[in-house]
């Protein structure tokens, strides 16, 4: 099997899977990846995560022409954006996991950092996660939102939406956003209990040892 063949096999594999555990519904969300000649694999537009066809994932060149499948979702600007400002971005995932939309309507939630410090490893995967405001779906002032942020964040959060991660490959990013929506469940489960979180000595230690883009 190619490489760019095991990609697609890959990123639909990581889909269904996310999709089986109910982290996004119905044809919701989208997912792409860098290919190895600098093109891009993307999920297209109206399609379920738990049925996706490798063979027709819509097909980038490098320069960001489509040259073949199916059209592409149709929130490209998000993908384009974090691949535009983030050398390092391999994937970029996008769900509507129930749980971090919940949070995401939250009156007292932080916009520059929205999850709440609960565990090691939404700060490890994700660093600061960035609250977005709501923009009507496929609106590319979303992608204006992420240029913005000039490639500083790995993650961001649109309000009343779903969650966006890039990461390094396809397998980092799908393991970083389930990481965002299982802190943001906590953080509702917990809410109004006053939760024992990390202390900033703690959080700072994390960001230390485990070389977190943080203060940012």
């Amino acid at each position: 099997m190619s490489t760019e063949a095991a990609l697609r096999e890959q990123i639909c594999l990581l889909a269904k899977s996310m999709f089986d555990r109910g982290l996004t519904g119905g044809s919701t969300g989208n997912i792409s990846a860098r290919t190895e000649d600098g093109g891009l694999l993307v999920s297209p537009t109206g399609t379920s995560f738990g049925r996706l066809d490798p063979g027709r994932l819509s097909r980038f060149d490098a320069s960001g022409r489509l040259i073949g499948g199916d059209k592409p979702t149709k929130e490209m600007p998000l993908h384009s954006a974090f691949y535009d400002t983030r050398s390092t971005a391999g994937a970029v995932v996008h769900l509507h996991s129930c749980h971090s939309v919940a949070l995401s309507m939250m009156p007292d939630v932080d916009e520059d950092n929205f999850l709440p410090p609960l565990t090691p490893y939404g700060i490890m995967k994700l660093g600061k996660v960035k609250l977005l405001p709501f923009f009507l779906p496929g609106d590319p002032a979303m992608g204006d939102a992420v240029r913005g942020l000039a490639g500083k964040r790995t993650a961001v959060m649109l309000a009343n939406h779903g969650p966006v991660v890039a990461g390094k490959d396809i397998e980092a990013a799908c393991n970083a956003i389930e990481e965002l929506e299982d802190t943001a469940r906590l953080a509702m489960m917990t809410r109004g209990m006053s939760p024992r979180g990390l202390s900033p000595d703690q959080v700072q230690a994390l960001v230390t040892k485990f070389d977190v883009e943080w203060d940012v």
